[in-house]
């Protein structure tokens, strides 16, 4: 292992080969104390602190650091070596929402991996089940007590509650004049919620406190592994929901809410990080015909994928249980129930950066 500056540059030699590291990138990442804060780690420069033009003048290999000196101004630093040859693809793991880090699951028998957790095994280790809504997409929480506003404490273990027009938390049952369609006993196809949101609630939680009602059988659908599907097998289809914005529109007590997003939202590399899908609030544009019809083949396409009976897990929701699951992934879907009996379910909103962190604590306290 060695280092030699090349044209002001860093130039290192690894066993995996060679590596080229611009010294402005170096100073910007500079881990010295002069540096970053030895408690956030945070930088204590601006990029205008630093000269328009920075280079290397020196460079030397000790112990696996390599150790640098900056001009002008003879700055001082040392790099971990194994970290920068790393660093190519660290900002990429920062992401934890693509496809990469996800099992991607096309029928209930797939999906089965992603079993239920008792509550309370969650509350001696979360752990587990909040590495299957990262990795499944959704959990299912068993013996949850069955009391007014759990839900909302369900979701503080590991975050936040959002709040929206809704409320911080919305009832699911049969409601005399309903502003949603989820506050009926009608049938609802798989969906994500929210899409008229920007951004998006990224977790939903459904706890459910009563059911006695006949129907009303929750379902779930991987929306990664539909998509997937679709570019193996339509490339073009794949391009245009991934490219062609839609809106999407919810007006109804008191809120006029609007956003416009692709059905299908990747990240830089290409990854499918995204789906929002309601057909009871997307707009499709009004222009030209040809490319009209061309979405609606694509779109009709993907829905054929994400209502294909096989592809959805379906289970019944009894008393106790609260189910979590990604929003920006798992499209959620209930049969009709009839109101006789009763059925009532409470949900609330929260989001995946709160979830995630949770989960790196707990790691991190079990290593």
């Amino acid at each position: 292992m060695s280092a030699v500056v090349v044209d002001g540059d860093l130039h290192l030699i690894t066993p995996e080969g060679p590596v080229d590291i611009p010294a402005i990138w170096l100073r910007d990442n500079a881990p010295d104390p002069m540096s970053r804060d030895a408690t956030s780690g945070q930088r204590l420069f601006d990029i205008v602190d630093l000269p328009a033009e920075v280079r290397l003048t020196a460079a030397t290999v000790i112990d696996g650091r390599v150790a640098v000196v900056f001009s002008p101004g003879g700055h001082r630093s040392a790099f971990d070596i194994p970290a920068l040859v790393d660093a190519g693809t660290a900002a990429t793991r920062l992401d934890f929402r693509s496809e990469q880090t996800k099992s991607l699951w096309r029928s209930a028998a797939q999906a089965s991996a992603a079993g239920p957790v008792a509550w309370q095994d969650y509350l001696t280790d979360p752990a587990p089940a909040l590495a299957r809504v990262l990795e499944w997409g959704f959990v299912v929480l068993h013996d949850v007590p069955a009391e007014l506003g759990q839900v909302t404490k369900v979701a503080e273990t590991f975050g936040y509650v959002r709040e929206t027009n809704y409320g911080r938390i919305f009832e699911v049952r049969v409601e005399e004049n309903p502003v949603n369609l989820a506050f009926t006993g009608r049938a609802i196809s798989p969906h994500t919620d929210n899409p008229y949101r920007d951004p998006v609630p990224t977790l939903q939680l459904l706890h459910c406190l009563h059911n006695a009602a006949e129907g009303g059988e929750s379902g779930l659908v991987d929306g990664f592994a539909a998509a997937r599907v679709l570019r193996e097998q339509d490339s073009a289809a794949f391009e245009l929901l991934t490219t062609r914005q839609v809106g999407y529109r919810f007006e109804g007590d008191g809120a006029r809410l609007g956003a416009v997003a692709p059905l299908i939202r990747l990240d830089a590399a290409g990854r499918i990080r995204e789906v929002r899908f309601n057909n009871r609030s997307m707009e499709v544009p009004l222009g030209d015909p040809d490319a009209v019809r061309e979405f609606y083949a694509a779109y009709r396409m993907f829905a054929e994928l994400l209502y294909a009976p096989q592809a959805q897990l379906n289970f019944r929701l009894d008393t106790g249980d609260c189910l979590i699951f990604d929003n920006t992934r798992v499209l959620h879907a209930r049969t009709a129930f009839a109101a006789a009996g009763g059925r009532h379910l409470q949900g609330t909103y929260a989001d995946l950066d709160g979830l995630a962190s949770t989960l790196y604590r707990h790691e991190e306290a079990a290593r």
